[in-house]
């Protein structure tokens, strides 16, 4: 998970920090659906971000 690569990103140490604040349980919320479909946070934040574009850009 943590160290596992993703099939859209840059390698570990290409990878840039995005910071942003939400309420705890968003984060716990999120963190725990992650979890549950065994992918880490940043894989899940990328693949709504693409759901949230293919969308948008109807």
């Amino acid at each position: 998970m943590a160290g596992s690569s993703d099939s859209g990103g840059a390698a570990d140490g290409d990878n840039k920090t995005l910071n942003f604040k939400v309420s705890l349980d968003f984060k716990k919320e999120f963190k725990g659906f992650a979890v549950s479909q065994g992918i880490t946070m940043t894989e899940l934040l990328k693949e709504g971000f693409a759901l949230s574009k293919k969308k948008r850009e109807k």
